[in-house]
């Protein structure tokens, strides 16, 4: 799997998952979607403040009026992204940020530049809306289309979860009930009566529909797990889409068992009484 994310790093900027699958065709299209995400993140944290300073996006907004005013055929703005580095729907969203700059030179509300990117068409500016909206269509990893496409997979291997665990006959509260009784960081499922899994006591379940590398857990376990694993004690959380090995090695021995599906060797309570 570590051979998928360091060929990452080699490919162009767009269309890297067509490009791994021929590389890797041994790991599914959610994965490669998830390695090729991740890295894209790390990527624009480290870059995109140097590549949105007033005066690169000032360079960006000249070379875009200027192919405007050429009569560029549609998609100058994913070009320039290609070109630039930064992903489609963060160059857009300078580009809007430029467009409508204030005459006193100040950047528009953040509110303002968020409603027009969830709804194109109330951009002033007909070229701009649709190059904006071709931007959102191309972008995997930034933009509403993609926060909303996120959201709906994440959503869609919960309710696997709760469905499969029901197919076992296990008894659970899910997020909202515990957040109902006044529980405010809360995992996926807590488990009424707590289940082994290799020998291991778990308490609750965490899901992610997404491949869990060092950082990606690293940044949960301070964000989340270490606080459900004080509250109920030991846990699973579960990568849907693989992790890489030896993982469980950073928890400090607080045991928190990780998988990339619900475990089938489940030992109920009342089993072993």
């Amino acid at each position: 799997m570590s051979a998928a994310s360091d060929s990452v790093y080699k490919l162009p900027y767009r269309n890297r998952v067509q490009t791994l699958q021929k590389l890797f065709p041994q790991l599914s299209v959610d994965t490669l979607k998830c390695v090729v995400a991740q890295e894209c993140q790390r990527r624009m944290k480290g870059s995109h403040g140097r590549l949105t300073t007033s005066e690169a996006v000032e360079v960006l907004y000249k070379r875009y009026t200027n192919s405007i005013s050429m009569s560029e055929e549609p998609g100058i703005l994913i070009r320039l992204s290609d070109e630039n580095g930064l992903t489609p729907a963060l160059l857009a969203r300078s580009i809007i940020e430029r467009h409508y700059k204030k005459s006193d030179k100040t950047k528009p509300a953040k509110l303002l530049v968020s409603t027009l990117m969830k709804n194109t068409a109330l951009i002033d500016d007909r070229d701009l809306a649709f190059e904006t909206y071709l931007c959102l269509l191309e972008d995997d990893e930034y933009g509403p289309i993609a926060e909303a496409t996120k959201q709906s997979v994440g959503y869609e291997y919960e309710i696997r979860l709760r469905m499969e665990l029901e197919k076992c006959r296990v008894s659970f509260l899910h997020e909202e009930h515990l957040r109902v009784k006044g529980y405010d960081k809360t995992p996926d499922i807590k488990l009424e009566i707590p289940v082994a899994v290799d020998g291991q006591v778990i308490n609750w379940i965490e899901s992610k529909a997404l491949f869990g590398d060092e950082e990606v857990h690293r940044g949960y376990l301070k964000d989340q797990l270490y606080s459900y694993w004080n509250r109920f004690g030991p846990g699973l959380v579960i990568y849907w889409f693989g992790y890489v090995e030896d993982l469980e090695k950073i928890h400090q021995n607080r045991i928190i068992l990780i998988r990339d599906a619900l475990p089938m060797n489940m030992i109920f309570m009342e089993q072993n009484s």
